[in-house]
């Protein structure tokens, strides 16, 4: 009997953190929020209003995000071509202070240079509040928001769930497909994927 009442306890306890950490999906508004950048200025997503907007979950520690920056500049060339593009690209850092990956303003300025990092703001979410808002799991972890706010795209970047840089190349880039789809009107083929990477360390 204590078995089963615990059993149910359980099952209860999950499902209530299932129902509170309920996130965003596909065709859902993106939760607007503010966060500074490690340019010293606050960011938020309301300011973008009527653009696309790609938002990149990262951490410069992980090697999954290493595949990306350094073993490839895979990225860094996404980056460059979408802001190209007038498309918002906002990297955030979801890594609590003492966490891998969380670095104060000055010093994510300095690694951003040393990247080749060309996205349009980094921001610093060391509260994990915003993460964990948007439901990211994973770096990287990606979404896409078209000029209405509405997610049109999320999760995993590409279609190759490993951390060698080679695989950047031949990867189908999610990221990439979905915003060149939808730009030009056309249905995106991928909506959402499953997220790969290291943990976010909230």
């Amino acid at each position: 009997m204590t078995f089963i009442r615990n059993t149910i306890l359980a099952a209860s306890v999950f499902t209530l953190a299932l129902t509170a950490s309920a996130k965003v999906d596909v065709g859902q508004t993106a939760p607007d929020f503010t966060l500074p950048a490690a340019n010293g200025k606050e960011v938020s997503l309301a300011d973008y209003k009527g653009k696309w907007v790609v938002l990149e979950w990262t951490n410069y520690g992980c090697p999954f995000v290493k595949k990306f920056y350094d073993g490839s500049t895979k990225m860094t060339e996404l980056q460059k071509e979408w802001t190209g593009k007038d498309v918002v690209w906002l990297s955030v850092c979801s890594s609590a202070p003492g966490k891998q990956g969380h670095m104060d303003p000055a010093k994510a300025q300095a690694t951003n240079s040393e990247k080749g990092w060309s996205g349009s703001a980094y921001l610093v979410d060391d509260t994990g509040k915003v993460g964990k808002e948007y439901g990211a799991t994973n770096t990287p972890q990606m979404y896409v928001i078209n000029p209405e706010g509405k997610i049109v795209y999320m999760g995993a970047i590409d279609s190759k769930p490993s951390a060698n840089p080679k695989d950047a190349a031949s990867a189908d880039n999610y990221v990439d497909l979905a915003l060149t789809a939808a730009m030009e009107g056309k249905e995106i083929t991928t909506p959402k994927s499953k997220p790969y990477g290291c943990s976010v360390k909230y």
